[in-house]
């Protein structure tokens, strides 16, 4: 794991995700908008995420903490990442309950550390060893708790 901080995207893989999202953008956006379903269903084609949530592996969760890091920095801000090169052009992101419930589902497994094959799950693992684990903690409850508000708010 090559991280600086304890935010998802203080990570290489959290990077990657970045990366991803902005060439998905580039290749995929017609207009100014980006639905978060087809993001979700691209990085599950690209192996960001997968077959089922019973397949645990870092690349998976950190995957799904800096999707959720770039909804609520656009919830934050009206901007998509730092909003430069292909970012600059989404003006809004669209979501549906499925998306939000996909998202909340990882953060939630990540939360109650729900094991992997070798019986403890490895993001947690490693952050747990850290010295950063209060502020990790403290950061995927932030994200857990963002999502499911918009959620929330997005069913009424």
């Amino acid at each position: 794991m090559g991280a600086w901080g304890y935010k998802p995207l203080e990570s290489d893989e959290g990077l990657d995700v970045v990366d991803f999202l902005e060439n998905y953008i580039q290749n995929n956006a017609e207009s100014n908008h980006i639905e978060l379903s087809e993001v979700i269903n691209a990085m599950k084609r690209e192996g960001f995420f997968g077959k089922s949530f019973d397949e645990i592996d870092f690349l998976f969760d950190i995957s799904a903490m800096a999707l959720a890091e770039l909804y609520v920095m656009y919830l934050d801000t009206g901007k998509l990442y730092d909003a430069e090169d292909e970012f600059e052009k989404i003006h809004s992101i669209n979501v549906d309950e499925e998306s939000l419930k996909f998202i909340l589902r990882y953060l939630n497994d990540i939360r109650a550390e729900v094991p992997d094959a070798d019986g403890i799950r490895e993001i947690v693992e490693l952050w747990r060893e850290s010295e950063c684990w209060i502020e990790w903690k403290s950061n995927l409850e932030l994200l857990f708790s963002r999502v499911e508000k918009e959620m929330i708010h997005s069913l009424k």
